[in-house]
């Protein structure tokens, strides 16, 4: 995957150690169910910024919290990454671990168990304006918007982006915690995005609809462009309450879906970066997705 570089890419979102168990089939509650168990770097902000890195990015840059056990080792991933990393090292508490129990199976699904520690006591006193210098894109992850703390910092991170001119992004993170925040609630906090990258779940949790191509044009009325990513039903693109593109999915051999929807939006903000249009943009999406599905953990591999 190569792109131009053209300014850099701040990320702003979790960075989180994953135990990345894989078993197959259902787990046998009660009792012992075989599994593969890696710890792996991970976190939505930091694994986007990694896959922009890998998608010829040239200068991504994230800010995230983290905490004194772990910020060496997640330093040195996110550099070998190919990632600016700018970490703020919390004295007070661990860095964050998911858990994610992945069917080994056909589908690769997967379901976290979430301890995000650090990673949301992320707050406006760690933001600087001067994070936007040589900046053509921000992306914040959606996770940020889970906590008080880092709420407030999304705010002021908004704020700073419109009155520099730099277009923002935002990937809603997680229909479970959507629920528990409120759809209302979640759209005014991203008042003022530019692009939205929901997956298909939270499309739909976000409008009440339960149609993907209904959903993103509804929200295309609220956010300039969204791009709806639906895994093996590749990804829609839509602006001004219209569906402009259907962008098929990349041939793919399913081991863990963990990050694949991090992966897509990586590589697609390194294209707009690079130039491209949207629907270019979601195609190269699109190929990062169906390679991270092939891989286990949310990070891309080191050979790019």
């Amino acid at each position: 995957m190569t792109a131009a570089p053209d300014g850099a890419l701040l990320v702003v979102g979790d960075v989180i150690t994953d135990v990345v168990a894989r078993h197959r089939g259902p787990l046998a509650t009660g009792t012992d169910t075989a599994a593969s168990i890696r710890r792996l770097p991970g976190g939505a902000g930091a694994n986007v910024a990694c896959w922009a890195a890998y998608a010829g990015c040239g200068d991504v840059r994230l800010l995230g919290r983290v905490g004194a056990d772990e910020a060496d080792w997640h330093e040195r991933e996110l550099v070998a990454g190919g990632v600016r990393p700018l970490l703020v090292v919390d004295a007070a508490a661990p860095t964050g671990t998911v858990i994610c129990l992945v069917d080994a199976g056909d589908s690769a699904e997967r379901t976290f168990l979430t301890d995000s520690g650090a990673s949301l006591r992320l707050a406006p006193g760690d933001w600087s304006d001067a994070l936007l210098n040589g900046v053509a894109r921000l992306h914040l992850s959606g996770y940020l918007l889970f906590s008080e703390a880092s709420r407030a910092l999304v705010a002021l991170a908004l704020r700073s982006a419109r009155a520099h001119g730099v277009p923002v992004s935002l990937d809603p993170a997680s229909a479970g915690f959507l629920t528990e925040l409120g759809v209302g609630r979640f759209l005014a906090l991203v008042e003022g995005v530019d692009v939205l990258l929901p997956s298909r779940d939270e499309a739909c949790l976000l409008t009440g609809l339960p149609d993907a191509e209904d959903a993103a044009a509804k929200l295309s009325r609220h956010v300039p462009l969204v791009v709806a990513k639906r895994g093996r039903e590749g990804a829609l693109v839509a602006r001004s309450g219209t569906v402009c593109s259907r962008v098929p999915a990349a041939p793919a051999a399913p081991r863990d879906s963990t990050g694949a929807g991090d992966a897509f939006t990586g590589a697609f903000l390194a294209a707009l970066i690079a130039g491209a249009e949207p629907e270019d943009a979601a195609v190269e999406g699109c190929r990062a997705g169906a390679l991270a599905v092939g891989r286990v953990g949310g990070r891309p591999p080191r050979d790019g």
